[in-house]
């Protein structure tokens, strides 16, 4: 049974969560703020969070920077009153999975929920699938039908961490230090180059693309919907 950490300091909302996610066979954890949600992962084992953003002590934006720092990359969904362009590029810089603007329709929660365990279940399994389209990490292969390409390792990791989370916008930066390292010198622009040679060998793939988000970073999506 999947166990779900619930951040939000609005009680009626946070026990309206518990009792939707513990009705659909979730186990459910409640806290009021960041600084609770970490102290509960010391505890506790977790599978997502689900976080509002504004909240005391810690906010949802630094609860998932300090995650990230930290190396840990547990599935978060965002919860806010905000729906700015603004609110929801800061919240996938600072590391979220994905986002939902209150109030929230129960239903979709769930739904969200599903998908982005479904995701995360595939990135241990260290096999991804777009369509026809194979992404095998350990033989850094992109296998459609009978044609297979063998790709360079950082075009490769590049590529699965695309394709790990479909339309989910990562920024270069992100991409930078979770592929070549937060200490690496290589220049932001090498993403641009890389991405540009991705696209030219997969330019005929029917699964998938890679789009540029303006502003923020890159995305592959899916071209069947």
């Amino acid at each position: 049974m999947f166990r779900i950490l619930i951040a939000e300091d609005d009680n009626e909302l946070r026990q309206l969560f518990c009792r939707v996610l513990s009705r659909n066979g979730f186990t459910t954890i409640g806290v009021n703020d960041g600084v609770e949600a970490l102290e509960a992962l010391e505890h506790e084992s977790v599978d997502l969070i689900v976080s509002d953003i504004m909240m005391p002590r810690m906010d949802g934006y630094a609860l998932v920077r300090t995650l990230r720092e930290a190396n840990n990359y547990l599935p978060v969904l965002m919860i806010t009153a905000k729906d700015g362009f603004s609110d929801m590029q800061s919240g996938f810089m600072a590391g979220a999975d994905d986002y939902l603007v209150k109030p929230v329709n129960v239903n979709e929660l769930i739904l969200r929920i599903n998908a982005l365990l479904r995701r995360a279940k595939m990135v241990v399994e260290r096999r991804q699938k777009m369509g026809d389209t194979i992404f095998d990490f350990d033989a850094f292969s992109v296998r459609r039908n009978d044609a297979e390409i063998i790709l360079p390792q950082k075009e490769f990791l590049l590529l699965y961490k695309l394709v790990s989370s479909p339309s989910h916008i990562f920024t270069r930066q992100q991409l930078m230090d979770d592929i070549w390292g937060v200490d690496s010198q290589t220049e932001a622009r090498t993403i641009d180059v890389h991405i540009n040679r991705l696209r030219d060998r997969f330019r005929d793939n029917p699964d998938f693309e890679i789009i540029t988000v303006r502003g923020i970073g890159y995305k592959a999506v899916s071209r069947n919907g």
